[in-house]
């Protein structure tokens, strides 16, 4: 079975106490609870068999990988959804498993910004309801037109209601026709505050999009596949939020970045808690983009995707 998210803590204190050797204080320490609680998790832990790896395979096999890649990629927390077992389906999983992780991050009182596409969507058609009492939910970027599905405001409006918290989101467009335009509209006041306001967010909800002549700027008429082929010779790896990223995680400097009303993505970096959902094979090269960008703290992927990139980081 999968590793529920609530005893994600657990496993970690037992991977750092038995496996890294650090003293009970230490595993407080840079887990951020008191030594009480270390005691207390690793008791449980040998009580649950978790310390005795021989014997807890099926459930260890995904975490040991987990825990290496919070180790070598400088992660707060990694979840890793199998693919070997015939119980489990990741496309019907990951969404269940990443809703799972996005509720059990978030505070009463939190801001949560969010962004679009087809993975963030069905997460939000996964969520149970929950009333999070004081929770503020935050568009990301600015909107597409009606005909395409997984609309950044469908995205905010949807997990806003199963949190039954307030929705925020954007009367922009996405990509204006000029340069000019677009930077009219962002110093508009309604669409300066509330792109402020993201600035205040405890916690991002989004995935990386990949920058293939079926993308998803391609596909709602942001962006030509000539043009988006162009930018990945000029360096493209990925897209943020709407946003052109290089291999380095750093946002393009092109005209197409010039014309979005999206999310400052340095502002974006800072936000406490980033978490990132990837699940396509395709997306692996965008990933490590957006992973060398500083834009996850938080992951949720597939087996075969962390094994991948854990090769990429040994290599």
């Amino acid at each position: 079975m999968l590793i529920r998210p609530s005893d994600r803590i657990l496993h970690k204190a037992a991977w750092l106490y038995y496996t890294h050797g650090l003293r009970q204080d230490e595993v407080a320490k840079q887990l951020d609870i008191s030594r009480a609680s270390v005691a207390m998790y690793l008791r449980r832990a040998r009580e649950m068999g978790i310390v005795t790896i021989s014997t807890s395979t099926e459930l260890f096999a995904d975490d040991v990988l987990a825990r290496e890649m919070e180790d070598a990629l400088g992660m707060d927390a990694v979840w890793i959804v199998p693919e070997d077992r015939q119980a489990l389906d990741p496309e019907t999983e990951m969404p269940v498993v990443a809703a799972a992780v996005f509720q059990g991050l978030i505070n009463k009182g939190d801001k949560v910004g969010v962004a679009w596409g087809r993975t963030v969507y069905h997460i939000a058609d996964a969520m149970p309801f929950a009333d999070l009492q004081g929770v503020t939910v935050i568009q990301l970027c600015g909107n597409l037109g009606a005909p395409y599905n997984y609309r950044p405001d469908q995205c905010t409006t949807e997990i806003a209601r199963r949190l039954n918290a307030e929705g925020i989101n954007f009367y922009a467009p996405l990509v204006l026709s000029t340069e000019a335009l677009c930077a009219q509209l962002r110093n508009e006041e309604i669409i300066h505050q509330q792109m402020a306001m993201i600035g205040e967010c405890d916690l991002v909800l989004y995935s990386v999009g990949g920058i293939a002549p079926d993308s998803h700027l391609v596909k709602c008429g942001a962006l030509s596949a000539e043009a988006i082929e162009a930018l990945g010779e000029q360096g493209a790896a990925g897209v943020i939020a709407g946003q052109v990223i290089d291999r380095d995680g750093a946002i393009m400097d092109c005209e197409h970045n010039r014309r979005c009303i999206s999310a400052d993505l340095d502002t974006v970096r800072q936000i406490p808690k980033r978490l990132m959902v990837v699940q396509e094979a395709e997306k692996f090269e965008a990933l490590k983009a957006a992973l060398r960008g500083g834009f996850v703290s938080h992951l949720v992927v597939t087996r075969s995707m962390g094994e991948q990139l854990m090769d990429a980081w040994k290599a």
